[in-house]
């Protein structure tokens, strides 16, 4: 190990020890060493244990474990609190300005174990009434963790496609008559992307471009091809194209690789229009090509943002969203959709401001004097209730009858195996009050996967018991995977598609869950959201 390794070694050390609450000063000390360590000429292989022993801060016991870096590359105590952390928090402890504090009672208080997970607990806005935290400090969190989770190999498709904005923004000051367009993974808009793909129609004038941009480490990749990394750390494939052959490139780049090796040697073709008119089939938007094979597929019919008359699942300051529900309603509105479906958290969601029986009476109450009051737009009484470990619902039945609609989804105690997990989700389902299954795996993109199910008992049972599958539209979940919308569309299961919203803004979320529906081909009549709020209500009262 070389100084630097062996410093954050002890970094790491006095991290974990501090999250855990040990010795101060053992853990300043650490600290003092690792400084030490990292800015330290001489390589500590090359030094004797006397003169290790004799550095400023280091000591015998300091010394002693230097010694069993340099010889095993592993320190027992750093082990010891490494099997007592989970891996996720030994991640969270190492990004500046979080504070090992802050970190252990967002572990223990939401049960957060990775930097996504602390994420998306800021995106619900979970963090502020925790002790030592608010709304500033969720904030300065929030900006932390999108950073670090930036400086991953992979990142979430609302990133990709703004840094990707940046990017082509750039190549247009020096190429103003040229077209650049998004390709590949992220014009066919995939919830993770691994790099961000450009076609550039520059007529051999790119490469001199991109050589005078030193930080982005261009390399070429062949013929017309460039990668490098656009800082602080995307990864990008630039395409060089011409105005007469564009159509095609970009035909071809985008993909998926099972549609364009069908016509990758038929050099006749020079649109996109053409390349489906020889593949004949219908064009198909880039979102739904995944699923393209030779069939034909239903474009027209194809789920669209126009087609939206109601937004379900929305959070307001009745638990942890951020604006009151006459701001929800009113901005609803003003979107042009015609019924709002609020859907707090039940009560026993406490991480959560849980919805007390009490307390719904109150917002009911007020649910009725907005309703007198806006014309043309219906807010509906809903809850996002609680599936409890046995597959029971929160609440008692008399209060949950109450209900317009019932989404029932699982937020805790997560880590089950699949049979179990299964189990657990089909009582709920079977329940006569559950309209909508919420996010069924329960699964964070990038840093959470779901929990383990037998997807196809969960359909079978949502079709036997008129209970839509939610297609959550967060861009941190996306959950029902778009794999399995043709499976359960053909089975009779409309799918549901959220914003799973915790403020205003986040409405506007619907637009990533439309996409992911356009790509398992979820036409409008299967999408409960299109529906008018009388047609969603009576499915509701099965």
């Amino acid at each position: 190990m070389n100084n630097k390794e062996i410093a954050r070694s002890f970094n790491l050390l006095a991290k974990l020890m501090e999250l855990h609450s040990e010795n101060p000063y053992k853990i300043r000390s650490y600290q003092n060493a690792s400084s030490l360590l990292s800015k330290l000429g001489t390589p500590l292989a090359a030094m004797s244990p006397e003169e290790i022993q004799s550095l400023k801060g280091v000591g015998s016991a300091i010394s002693g474990k230097i010694k069993e870096l340099l010889q095993t590359g592993k320190m027992n105590t750093l082990e010891r609190y490494k099997e007592k952390t989970p891996l996720g928090i030994q991640q969270l402890v190492m990004i500046k300005g979080l504070g090992a504090k802050k970190i252990m009672t967002a572990w223990k208080d939401l049960g957060v174990e990775t930097a996504g997970e602390l994420l998306y607990a800021c995106e619900e806005n979970r963090l502020i009434d925790l002790k030592g935290f608010g709304q500033k400090t969720q904030e300065e969190v929030r900006k932390q963790l999108q950073f670090f989770l930036a400086n991953q190999s992979r990142f979430l498709y609302p990133a990709a496609e703004k840094v990707a904005t940046q990017l082509a923004g750039i190549l247009k000051k020096s190429l103003p008559e040229s077209r650049i367009e998004f390709t590949g993974a992220l014009r066919r808009r995939e919830a993770i992307i691994d790099r961000l793909e450009l076609i550039v129609s520059s007529r051999g004038s790119l490469d001199k471009i991109l050589a005078d941009q030193p930080k982005w480490s261009v390399q070429s990749a062949g013929e017309g091809k460039w990668t490098g990394i656009f800082p602080p750390s995307y990864s990008f494939e630039m395409i060089e194209s011409t105005e007469e052959s564009f159509e095609i490139d970009w035909f071809l780049t985008t993909g998926p690789d099972h549609l364009a090796d069908k016509i990758s040697n038929q050099s006749a073709l020079k649109t996109e229009a053409e390349c489906f008119d020889f593949l004949n089939v219908p064009g198909m938007p880039p979102e739904a090509r995944d699923l393209l094979t030779l069939e034909k597929a239903p474009v027209e019919a194809l789920v669209s943002g126009e087609d939206i008359k109601g937004i379900l699942h929305v959070h307001s300051t009745y638990s942890d969203g951020v604006d009151t529900l006459e701001a929800l309603a009113t901005h609803v509105k003003n979107q042009g959709y015609y019924y709002l479906g609020l859907t707090d958290h039940s009560q026993i969601a406490v991480y959560a401001n849980g919805v007390s029986p009490d307390r719904l009476t109150q917002q009911w109450n007020e649910i009725d004097r907005l309703n007198e009051r806006m014309t043309g737009f219906t807010i509906l009484k809903g809850i996002e209730c609680d599936i409890l470990s046995d597959g029971s619902l929160d609440y008692e039945d008399d209060v949950r009858a109450l209900f317009d609609f019932v989404i029932a989804s699982v937020h805790t105690n997560i880590k089950m195996d699949e049979n179990k997990a299964t189990s657990r989700i089909i009582k709920a389902i079977e329940h006569p009050h559950t309209n909508i299954l919420g996010h069924p795996t329960g699964r964070l993109l990038l840093a959470r996967d779901g929990y383990p199910l037998d997807m196809e008992r969960v359909i079978d049972a949502c079709a036997a018991n008129q209970v839509a599958i939610e297609l959550n539209a967060s861009p941190y979940r996306l959950d029902i995977d778009w794999t399995w919308i043709r499976k359960a569309t053909a089975k009779g299961v409309a799918i549901a598609v959220n914003p799973d919203a915790h403020a205003k803004e986040a409405i506007s979320d619907i637009r990533y869950g439309l996409w992911a529906a356009r790509k398992g081909w979820l036409t409008s009549e299967q999408c409960v959201n299109t529906w008018s709020v009388d047609q969603f209500l009576r499915f509701c009262q099965k």
